[in-house]
């Protein structure tokens, strides 16, 4: 009885296993942590006051195969903004709210928009009482430390799995 249902369990397997290969399905076969070929070379355009932003993306990029060049046929990952916000909320404790936006997008190497630009945003927030000897500097700078980390992976994490959207056209005859 038992050599019986695995010989049915192995047909079974093998006639689902035709009927996938015969619908077209197949796997991708890429690893999922590597830049799609057109961005395997990227030249970075940050603002001033970015270097941390600019240091751990240059980690991340690198670690899914992108290679950061200054060639001419390197594509730029422009920085077209970044804001960071400090908001404190006063209460019976002192809320603070780190916040941090950047807008960014691909251009080709004579300055053309290539993928539509992308916002992205992370937050972190601590709480601490003012009556008590705290370490208000301490946590907020590990915070922006975080804050930057994440906004990093988050644009490598968009690249690799080219999930930028492409940028229109205009069509600008008079």
């Amino acid at each position: 009885m038992h050599l019986a249902q695995r010989i049915a369990t192995v047909i079974l397997t093998l006639g689902l296993s035709a009927g996938l290969v015969g619908c077209g399905f197949h796997l991708k076969g890429t690893d999922p942590r590597s830049a799609p070929l057109v961005y395997q070379k990227l030249n970075l355009a940050f603002p001033d006051n970015t270097d941390e932003l600019e240091k751990q993306l240059s980690v991340y990029l690198a670690a899914s195969g992108v290679q950061l060049s200054n060639a001419n046929d390197a594509y730029v990952l422009r920085v077209l903004e970044y804001t960071p916000r400090r908001q404190l909320l006063n209460g019976k404790l002192t809320e603070v709210l780190l916040r941090l936006t950047v807008t960014f997008q691909i251009e080709d190497q004579q300055g053309n928009a290539i993928t539509a630009p992308r916002t992205l945003t992370a937050a972190r927030s601590y709480q601490y009482d003012l009556a008590t000897v705290n370490t208000e500097n301490q946590e907020e700078s590990y915070l922006d430390r975080i804050v930057i980390d994440d906004i990093a992976q988050q644009i490598a994490r968009q690249i690799s799995a080219n999930r930028l959207p492409k940028a229109t056209t205009q069509n600008t005859t008079p």
